[in-house]
C-alpha cells in the first residue's frame, strides 16, 4: 500500500528522541504564538534516499519500518538505530528550528524515501552556510540521491526565461502573476518566434519592468544555438504555449528543467487548434497538463493537471475561454510548486508532488 501521510502521526514514534521539536510542532493554518521572534525565517528541505527492505513481511505496515529503521542505509550495524524521520527532526531541532509541516512518501516495493519539511529558524543561531553543512551530513549518512534546502527570504530567486509563440494567455498571466509577487522568480527575458509590435501590451509591460524581448524567427531553422545562448544564466525555462519542439540536443546542452503547458489531459488532441478538435468531438471534460519537457514529445513527467467541465451549452468561444483559463491556472500552479520544492523526480517518467 502506497504511503502518503502527514508526518504528525509518524513523529509520535520518535517523540523521546525529538521532544524539542514536538513542543513547537505546527501545521498549516495554525497561528504562531506572539512570543515567537519576528526575526525567524522560513525554510524548506526536501530529501530523497534509499531505504533497506524490511527483514520480514509479517504484516502490512512495511512503510512504518522504512521510516524508522534505516540502519543498513545509514551504514550502521545497530538494529535499533533511529531512522530518517528522527534524524531530520533532530537536525532542525538541534539548531533551534521548529517544524511547521512535513510530508513523507514511501512508494510500495520501491525501497525509497521522499520527504518535504517546512520549518522556521533564527538565521543568527543557524547561519545559512551551517544549514547546508548540517543537511549535507545527513545526505551522506543516508546516501541521499537528493537533498535540497531553500530559504526563500535569503536565497536568490530562481532565474527563468519564458518562451512563447503567438498565443498570449499563458504569457500574460505569467507576467501579471510575477508582477503581483505571486511567482517567486526573476524573469531574465521573454523569447518568442512571433514578432510583436512595439506598442503591444506585452512589449509595453516588459519595457516597464526592463525585461528584454527576443524575437527569433524560426521558419527556416529553430535557431537553437542562439536560444541556448540567451538562456545560459537561467535556473529553468517556462514554455508558455511555445509552439516549437525543442530538440534533444538543445535539452542535453541546456541541462536544466524545462516546464511546459499542454492543452488537454495528455495525450488527447495533439497538433493545431486543439480546442476546436475537442469541441468538434463533443467532449464533456477539458483540461490542461503541465509537465517537464523530454526528448519524447509531450511525454515528460507530469507536474500538475487541472480539469474543467463543459457542455452542449458552450459555443466555440466559451469553450476556448474555459480551455485557456485552465491552462493559465495549471501552469502557474506548476511553477509555484516547483519553486517551493514540492516536485521531486520519481522513476523515469513520474514525479512526487507534495
Amino acid at each position: 500500500m502506497t504511503l502518503l501521510r502527514r508526518l504528525s502521526s509518524s513523529l509520535q514514534q520518535v517523540v523521546k528522541f525529538t521532544n524539542r521539536s514536538f513542543k513547537s510542532l505546527k501545521f498549516p493554518g495554525e497561528p504562531i504564538e506572539s512570543s515567537v521572534s519576528s526575526t525567524l525565517t522560513h525554510g524548506i528541505h526536501v530529501f530523497h534516499c534509499p531505504v533497506s527492505p524490511p527483514p520480514t513481511q509479517t504484516h502490512s505496515h512495511i512503510s512504518d519500518w522504512s521510516l524508522f529503521d534505516c540502519s543498513e542505509t545509514a551504514g550502521s550495524k545497530k538494529n535499533d538505530e533511529v531512522g530518517i524521520v528522527a534524524k531530520l527532526s533532530e537536525c532542525i531541532a538541534s539548531r533551534g528550528g521548529n517544524i511547521l509541516a512535513a510530508d513523507v512518501f514511501v512508494p510500495e516495493k520501491k525501497n525509497v524515501f521522499y520527504s518535504r519539511s517546512e520549518f522556521i529558524f533564527d538565521p543568527i543561531k543557524w547561519p545559512r552556510e551551517q544549514m547546508d553543512e548540517d543537511f549535507f551530513k545527513l545526505s551522506k549518512m543516508f546516501n541521499a540521491m537528493r537533498s535540497v534546502v531553500r530559504v526563500p527570504d535569503i536565497d536568490p530567486k530562481y532565474k527563468v526565461a519564458v518562451l512563447a509563440s503567438k498565443q498570449e494567455h499563458c504569457l500574460v498571466d505569467f507576467l501579471y502573476g510575477w508582477q503581483e509577487g505571486k511567482l517567486p522568480v526573476e524573469i531574465t527575458c521573454v523569447i518568442s518566434n512571433h514578432d510583436r509590435g512595439p506598442n503591444s501590451h506585452v512589449i509595453r509591460l516588459l519595457e516597464r519592468h526592463g525585461i528584454p524581448y527576443h524575437y527569433l524567427c524560426a521558419k527556416e531553422n529553430k535557431r537553437e544555438e542562439e536560444l541556448l545562448e540567451l538562456v545560459q544564466n537561467t535556473d529553468f525555462l517556462v514554455l508558455a504555449r511555445y509552439m516549437q519542439i525543442l530538440s534533444g540536443k538543445f535539452l542535453r546542452s541546456y541541462g536544466k528543467d524545462v516546464i511546459n503547458i499542454h492543452h488537454g489531459l495528455l495525450p488527447s488532441f495533439k497538433g493545431g487548434k486543439p480546442a476546436k478538435q475537442a469541441f468538434d468531438a463533443g467532449v464533456k471534460l477539458i483540461g490542461a497538463t503541465s509537465h517537464f519537457v523530454t526528448e519524447e514529445l509531450d511525454a515528460g513527467p507530469i507536474i500538475e493537471q487541472m480539469v474543467e467541465r463543459v457542455s452542449h451549452r458552450d459555443n466555440l468561444r466559451t469553450f476556448v475561454q474555459k480551455s485557456e483559463d485552465v491552462e493559465k491556472q495549471c501552469l502557474a500552479k506548476a511553477i509555484k510548486s516547483y519553486c517551493e520544492l514540492r516536485v521531486l523526480p520519481y522513476e523515469m517518467n513520474k514525479t512526487v508532488v507534495f
